[in-house]
């Protein structure tokens, strides 16, 4: 089995420096939607995550898009290397600060431009 998230976001040129340019996923495919992107898949060590619009979603399938704002969703990412993740958030907006949990991760959380929750962790 095979888990791709698909994050719906207003609008996905906003996104990719953060996930291109910060997180260092690589833009592998993207599909026009009128004077911007409307799908994108990025992928970063055999990861794979792909970005929609609100409004390629309300083209593709109208039942999966959001009423108002775009939905939120939430992406749990183990890291190999806490130090170079932290080191690349550098300036970005921390929602959650570097903590360790009873469960033995250590996590730091963002927003990313799209408004979904991305946690990064590593077990300790």
């Amino acid at each position: 089995m095979k888990i791709t998230p698909v994050l719906v976001v207003e609008e996905i040129e906003s996104c990719l420096p953060f996930w291109v340019d910060r997180m260092g996923f690589q833009n592998v495919a993207q599909v026009p939607e009128g004077d911007g992107i409307g799908f994108a898949i990025l992928e970063w060590n055999g990861a794979e995550l792909m970005l929609q619009s609100v409004a390629s979603v309300r083209k593709d399938e109208p039942a999966f898009a959001p009423a108002g704002a775009s939905r939120v969703a939430s992406l749990f990412i183990e890291v190999e290397d806490f130090a170079d993740t932290v080191a690349r958030l550098e300036g970005y907006p921390i929602a959650m600060p570097d903590r360790t949990t009873f469960y033995g991760m250590r996590e730091i959380g963002v927003f990313e431009p799209g408004g979904n929750i991305v946690i990064f962790a590593i077990r300790v």
